[in-house]
């Protein structure tokens, strides 16, 4: 399916009104997965003309976004992958959660952001960051779509290798997302140690709900974790 290729529209805009010189892409990958991290890459790329392709990770075939993960890896100025494990999802929620893997990933960067762009339309990351959220700028910006591939691409590589040690929930083709294969193996097994505790999926396995974690805040109230997935049968 056809689609336009992303620009520097916006990058070119935060060095016009903000003189920023050093501006990131950032994008995450896992947000509603029920196993694993949520994974967030940070991307500078300046004004090149990137790789033919580049797009969201989710508009490629696996062997097309593996292909341009490694043109990107060494097209990119620089990037840095920042993680939340799902101990720390299941402790702060899916927004403190994502706030801090990218966190990560930036200050990962050999040098410090000037500007940031979110994927998106909600600033999860604030202050102190300079950040510019936009709706679908993992097709639109070229530095995101560049964070959005290598982030999908490194995160599906690691739940391959973290799933070695749980062949039955085929992690290395579901990358911790709700699938058939998955489902069976929760039913049966219960979660892994990879598993996030905190979300709606153990409500419908009477087997392993005592298993499920509540978050407490100090008002008494636990907000809803974004972007969860239930159990449907």
């Amino acid at each position: 399916m056809p689609y336009e290729p992303p620009t520097h529209t916006v990058e070119r805009s935060l060095r016009a009104t903000t003189g920023a010189k050093v501006i990131a892409g950032v994008d995450e990958v896992g947000r509603g997965a029920w196993a694993g991290p949520v994974t967030v890459c940070a991307a500078v790329t300046g004004l090149r003309r990137p790789p033919a392709g580049l797009t969201d990770s989710k508009l490629l075939t696996v062997k097309r976004r593996n292909e341009l993960s490694q043109e990107l890896l060494t097209w990119v100025t620089s990037h840095a992958l920042g993680h939340a494990s799902p101990e720390e999802i299941d402790d702060l929620g899916m927004t403190a959660a994502l706030r801090l893997a990218a966190g990560r990933a930036l200050a990962a960067l050999p040098v410090r952001p000037d500007a940031v762009i979110l994927d998106g339309k909600h600033d999860y990351l604030g202050t102190p960051w300079r950040v510019r959220t936009v709706i679908k700028g993992d097709q639109s910006c070229v530095a995101v779509a560049a964070a959005s591939v290598i982030a999908k691409v490194q995160r599906d590589k690691m739940m391959a290798e973290l799933g070695i040690d749980h062949a039955d929930f085929g992690f290395a083709d579901n990358a911790g997302y709700p699938s058939p294969v998955h489902k069976a193996a929760l039913e049966e097994r219960g979660p892994t140690p990879l598993h996030r505790l905190s979300w709606a999926y153990l409500d419908a396995l009477p087997r392993w709900r005592h298993l499920k974690k509540a978050r407490t805040w100090a008002n008494g109230n636990v907000p809803a974790v974004e972007g969860q997935l239930g159990f449907d049968f």
